[in-house]
């Protein structure tokens, strides 16, 4: 899998994750606010433009905004299933 390949299925990841704890219509609303983000109709991630890795901190940066801290510690056993990406701090 490729690199920008990896990171289009870390985000999927992130936003079905945030879709459980948010539900999905509010997931999908913040995923849409990221520059960069290409989301289609039923919210599946359809291209990501410029640096995969802002779009996935402007992402998660978006959810912090509504559920803080817990975001990131919901989200690190995602991060181990792509060691080639560099997990968010």
């Amino acid at each position: 899998m490729d690199e920008k390949s990896q990171y289009i299925s870390l985000i999927s990841e992130i936003i079905a994750k945030q879709a459980v704890i948010l539900g999905p219509d509010i997931a999908i609303l913040k995923a849409r606010n990221v520059l960069g983000l290409m989301i289609d109709e039923q919210g599946k991630v359809a291209d990501v433009k410029g640096n995969p890795a802002d779009v996935v901190e402007q992402l998660i940066d978006e959810y912090v905004q509504l559920s803080g801290q817990i975001v990131k510690g919901a989200l690190s056993s995602i991060f181990t299933k792509y060691p080639d990406i560099k997990k968010v701090e």
